[in-house]
């Protein structure tokens, strides 16, 4: 019965490492899912960005050329 003994232990010993690894794999992908989707999420929201940015520009120029053309009318008149 002795020898029986360690050996019962050491099976659930092994039994209980194979299932905290199965839950450490099992942790692991969910969080190269994760990574994948954040880095996703931000390669989006830089080309928005970008975008907003350009959009701006493009309302500064519109908004700069109508006071200039207020000011050139103004010098006219």
């Amino acid at each position: 019965m002795t020898k029986d003994t360690p050996q019962s232990v050491t099976e659930q010993e092994l039994l209980k490492l194979e299932v905290r690894l199965e839950e450490l794999v099992s942790s692991i992908e969910r969080l190269k899912e994760e990574n994948r989707s954040l880095r996703d999420q931000q390669d989006s929201m830089v080309t928005e960005r970008a975008s907003l940015i350009e959009k701006n520009e493009m309302a500064r120029n519109r908004v700069e050329a109508m006071i200039n053309r207020l000011k050139a009318m103004e010098q006219g008149v």
